[in-house]
């Protein structure tokens, strides 16, 4: 036993970093018991095959961590890094990740039957805000009373929103009654849908504009 302080501060130390590796599911240090393992440095340099032992001890003159990355490779292959900044970094990266995802809500759009050309438009704008923000949403229509007569009405004006929106959404679930509310739901496409789906309306736009032209020469 030591009889100075600074004996007594070495052993807290190891204590803590063992403490800290055990934490883990990598397999790093004297965990580590292969016979062979491939060896990469700090630096990212192929150091070779060698064993387990070879390779803590190189990683002990370092004073970093010997991390076994790749378990399944033969041999398997392990890092020497400095195991405790890895894993605060891996931890931010996690962090920022969760930070920069977002949830998809549903947004609900309600209409009438009978809604006017301004409200329908009003609705519609929402409805596609909404979906451009990443957001699904569901379009309802409410019946009252004799309206419940002409459902087809109702379906018809969902069918016709669902189209107008067609570019940068899906149709989830298409219009069903229930009770005396019929609804749909959209979902927001991807970037790349968007764009393609641009893409085949401008070439339809240009081929439409051609066979317009043609027929016009033709009459000529």
């Amino acid at each position: 036993m030591c009889a100075d302080a600074s004996c007594g501060i070495g052993v807290f130390l190891i204590s803590w970093r063992c403490f800290k590796i055990a934490s883990v599911n990598h397999e790093i240090n004297e965990e580590i018991l292969d016979k062979e393992i491939r060896v990469i440095g700090e630096d990212g340099e192929q150091l070779g095959i060698m064993s387990a032992e070879e390779a803590l001890k190189i990683a002990e003159e370092k004073d970093l961590d010997l991390v076994k990355i790749s378990p399944a490779a033969k041999p398997p292959v392990c890092k020497i890094m400095d195991y405790g900044k890895f894993r605060f970094e891996q931890s931010k990266r996690e962090k920022e990740a969760k930070k920069n995802q977002r949830v998809m809500e549903v947004k609900e759009v309600r209409m009438s039957p009978n809604i006017d050309a301004n409200d329908f438009n009003t609705k519609l704008k929402s409805a596609m805000k909404f979906l451009a923000d990443g957001d699904r949403v569901k379009v309802s229509v409410r019946f009252r009373g004799r309206e419940m007569a002409h459902t087809q009405i109702g379906e018809q004006l969902l069918n016709d929103f669902a189209d107008k929106c067609s570019e940068i959404a899906s149709l989830d679930k298409a219009p069903k009654l229930e009770g005396r509310n019929m609804s749909m739901f959209l979902s927001p496409k991807s970037a790349a849908a968007i764009k393609k789906a641009q893409k085949e309306k401008k070439l339809a736009e240009e081929k439409a504009a051609a066979e317009a032209a043609k027929a016009e020469e033709a009459k000529e």
